[in-house]
Protein backbone atom coordinates (compact mmCIF):
# COMPACT_ATOMS: atom_id res chain seq x y z
CA UNK A 1 0.00 0.00 0.00
CA UNK A 2 1.34 3.41 -0.82
CA UNK A 3 1.34 6.22 1.70
CA UNK A 4 -1.49 8.01 -0.13
CA UNK A 5 -3.73 4.95 0.39
CA UNK A 6 -3.03 5.11 4.11
CA UNK A 7 -3.90 8.80 4.18
CA UNK A 8 -7.20 8.07 2.44
CA UNK A 9 -8.10 5.40 4.98
CA UNK A 10 -7.06 7.65 7.86
CA UNK A 11 -9.25 10.44 6.45
CA UNK A 12 -12.20 8.04 6.48
CA UNK A 13 -11.39 6.97 10.05
CA UNK A 14 -11.18 10.61 11.19
CA UNK A 15 -14.38 11.53 9.39
CA UNK A 16 -16.17 8.60 11.02
CA UNK A 17 -14.68 8.72 14.53
CA UNK A 18 -13.53 12.32 14.87
CA UNK A 19 -9.87 11.27 15.17
CA UNK A 20 -7.55 8.43 14.22
CA UNK A 21 -7.07 6.42 17.43
CA UNK A 22 -3.59 5.23 18.33
CA UNK A 23 -4.65 1.60 17.89
CA UNK A 24 -5.35 2.32 14.20
CA UNK A 25 -2.26 4.51 13.74
CA UNK A 26 -0.09 1.56 14.75
CA UNK A 27 -1.63 -0.87 12.24
CA UNK A 28 0.89 -1.52 9.43
CA UNK A 29 0.16 0.21 6.12
CA UNK A 30 -0.63 -3.01 4.26
CA UNK A 31 -3.23 -4.08 6.86
CA UNK A 32 -4.93 -0.77 7.59
CA UNK A 33 -7.50 -0.86 4.75
CA UNK A 34 -8.58 -4.38 5.72
CA UNK A 35 -8.64 -3.74 9.46
CA UNK A 36 -10.61 -0.50 9.08
CA UNK A 37 -13.08 -2.03 6.64
CA UNK A 38 -13.71 -4.93 9.02
CA UNK A 39 -14.06 -2.66 12.06
CA UNK A 40 -16.32 -0.21 10.26
CA UNK A 41 -18.52 -2.96 8.82
CA UNK A 42 -18.86 -5.01 11.99
CA UNK A 43 -18.79 -2.38 14.73
CA UNK A 44 -20.41 0.64 13.14
CA UNK A 45 -22.68 -0.51 10.33
CA UNK A 46 -26.35 -1.10 10.93
CA UNK A 47 -26.50 -3.20 7.75
CA UNK A 48 -25.54 -6.40 9.58
CA UNK A 49 -27.68 -9.28 10.78
CA UNK A 50 -27.25 -8.30 14.44
CA UNK A 51 -28.36 -4.81 15.57
CA UNK A 52 -25.50 -2.62 16.85
CA UNK A 53 -26.70 -2.57 20.46
CA UNK A 54 -26.68 -6.36 20.60
CA UNK A 55 -23.28 -6.61 18.87
CA UNK A 56 -21.85 -4.33 21.55
CA UNK A 57 -23.47 -6.30 24.37
CA UNK A 58 -21.95 -9.48 22.91
CA UNK A 59 -18.59 -7.69 22.72
CA UNK A 60 -19.00 -6.62 26.34
CA UNK A 61 -19.69 -10.20 27.46
CA UNK A 62 -16.62 -11.46 25.60
CA UNK A 63 -14.56 -8.61 27.07
CA UNK A 64 -15.51 -9.67 30.56
CA UNK A 65 -14.62 -13.28 29.84
CA UNK A 66 -11.25 -12.35 28.34
CA UNK A 67 -10.60 -9.76 31.07
CA UNK A 68 -9.76 -7.04 28.56
CA UNK A 69 -10.31 -3.66 30.20
CA UNK A 70 -9.82 -1.83 26.89
CA UNK A 71 -12.53 -3.88 25.22
CA UNK A 72 -14.81 -3.73 28.25
CA UNK A 73 -14.64 0.06 28.22
CA UNK A 74 -15.08 0.30 24.46
CA UNK A 75 -18.04 -2.10 24.28
CA UNK A 76 -19.76 -0.64 27.36
CA UNK A 77 -19.63 2.87 25.94
CA UNK A 78 -20.50 1.71 22.41
CA UNK A 79 -23.48 -0.21 23.80
CA UNK A 80 -24.64 3.00 25.51
CA UNK A 81 -24.17 4.93 22.25
CA UNK A 82 -26.41 2.40 20.50
CA UNK A 83 -29.12 2.64 23.18
CA UNK A 84 -28.30 -0.02 25.77
CA UNK A 85 -29.65 0.70 29.23
CA UNK A 86 -27.73 0.22 32.47
CA UNK A 87 -29.99 -2.76 33.24
CA UNK A 88 -29.05 -4.35 29.89
CA UNK A 89 -25.34 -3.76 30.55
CA UNK A 90 -25.63 -5.28 34.03
CA UNK A 91 -27.60 -8.26 32.74
CA UNK A 92 -24.98 -8.81 30.04
CA UNK A 93 -22.30 -9.02 32.73
CA UNK A 94 -24.40 -11.50 34.70
CA UNK A 95 -25.06 -13.67 31.63
CA UNK A 96 -21.31 -13.70 30.88
CA UNK A 97 -20.59 -14.64 34.51
CA UNK A 98 -23.17 -17.41 34.42
CA UNK A 99 -21.88 -18.79 31.12
CA UNK A 100 -18.26 -18.74 32.31
CA UNK A 101 -19.25 -20.49 35.55
CA UNK A 102 -21.12 -23.30 33.81
CA UNK A 103 -18.34 -23.65 31.26
CA UNK A 104 -15.78 -24.02 34.04
CA UNK A 105 -17.95 -26.59 35.82
CA UNK A 106 -18.67 -28.69 32.71
CA UNK A 107 -15.09 -28.61 31.45
CA UNK A 108 -13.46 -29.21 34.84
CA UNK A 109 -15.56 -32.32 35.46
CA UNK A 110 -15.17 -33.36 31.81
CA UNK A 111 -18.82 -34.18 31.21
CA UNK A 112 -19.36 -36.40 28.17
CA UNK A 113 -20.00 -33.98 25.31
CA UNK A 114 -22.15 -36.33 23.23
CA UNK A 115 -24.35 -37.13 26.24
CA UNK A 116 -24.66 -33.41 26.97
CA UNK A 117 -25.77 -32.71 23.38
CA UNK A 118 -28.26 -35.57 23.50
CA UNK A 119 -29.76 -34.30 26.77
CA UNK A 120 -29.95 -30.73 25.55
CA UNK A 121 -31.64 -31.79 22.31
CA UNK A 122 -34.30 -33.52 24.42
CA UNK A 123 -34.68 -30.37 26.53
CA UNK A 124 -35.03 -28.21 23.40
CA UNK A 125 -37.65 -30.57 21.95
CA UNK A 126 -39.61 -30.46 25.22
CA UNK A 127 -39.50 -26.66 25.38
CA UNK A 128 -40.56 -26.34 21.71
CA UNK A 129 -43.48 -28.70 22.32
CA UNK A 130 -44.50 -26.73 25.43
CA UNK A 131 -44.38 -23.48 23.49
CA UNK A 132 -46.56 -24.94 20.74
CA UNK A 133 -49.33 -26.08 23.13
CA UNK A 134 -52.40 -23.82 23.40
CA UNK A 135 -52.37 -21.57 26.47
CA UNK A 136 -55.57 -23.10 27.91
CA UNK A 137 -54.43 -26.73 27.52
Amino acid sequence: MILEDRREVERDIEETLGLVPEFFRRVPDYLLPTEWASFKSLELSDATAIPNKYKELIGLAVSGATRCRYCAYFHTEAARLFGATEDEITETALIAKNTMGWSTYLNTLQFDYDAFVEEFDKIAAHVRASMAEPADA
